[in-house]
């Protein structure tokens, strides 16, 4: 059975526009036959890497911290899909950037140059993990402001030499919330999102556009919150 680990960087927690979108991407996973486990680094106590190499000079694999990645690091070694999945902060809010600066002990120490002629590492042999995925919101207007962290979870993908499977994008959330016939579309194509990355690999680029679908026009939008 696939795996997927997901963790959720949003301080608004269960209440906040990424879980309402994250869920809906989740019940499309597990009705694909997938494995879940999800969890919110607000909710971690996960203090900030310090630089200091311990998990690669003088123990490879083991953080010197002690606090709740203690816990997460065998899951994720035993997950086979991490979905990030964060609100648009400047770019991402502190706690989800220390659980993904806390993911170094699992990467392997040795460095090697991609064909892309950058630096990159690898997981160590026991991380399953093979597909990173992207579920983002936002509440201003365009999808322009995905752009950042996009990159940030595709490089981190690059530098761990997986696969980046896509990302899932909300813009102006704000207004999922709103319960009509334009919002029950993007959360059932949430789902099915979800179900295709299990059953078929990938996310359909159709599927995810519908899923970024404008609910407002962009001058109603700055009317709104002028």
């Amino acid at each position: 059975m696939i795996k997927v680990f997901s963790i959720n960087g949003s301080p608004r927690l269960e209440r906040g526009h990424t879980a309402l979108i994250l869920n809906a991407f989740l019940e499309g996973v597990k009705k694909a036959g997938a494995e879940t486990e999800l969890y919110y680094s607000h909710k971690l106590k996960i203090k900030p890497c310090t630089g200091c190499f311990y998990c690669w000079n003088k123990v490879p694999g083991k953080c010197i911290l002690k606090d709740d990645m203690e816990m997460l690091y065998p899951k994720l070694r035993s997950t086979d899909i991490l979905v990030l999945a964060t609100p648009v902060y400047i770019p991402l809010p502190d706690n989800f950037q220390a659980f993904m600066n806390r993911l170094l002990p699992i990467m392997n120490p040795v460095l090697r140059t991609m064909p892309d002629l950058r630096t990159r590492a690898v997981f160590h042999k026991d991380v399953k993990i093979k597909k990173i995925v992207l579920v983002s919101t936002c509440g201003w207007w365009e999808i322009g402001n995905f752009v950042t962290v996009i990159r940030v979870a595709r490089e981190l993908a690059k530098d761990v030499s997986v696969e980046f499977a896509g990302a899932v994008l909300r813009p102006h959330s704000d207004y999922m919330f709103e319960k009509n016939e334009k919002t029950k579309k993007i959360l059932e194509n949430c789902k099915i999102a979800g179900y295709q990355l299990i059953k078929e690999g990938k996310m359909h680029s159709d599927t995810l556009k519908e899923i970024s679908k404008l609910l407002i026009k962009r001058r109603e939008y700055i009317e709104r919150n002028a």
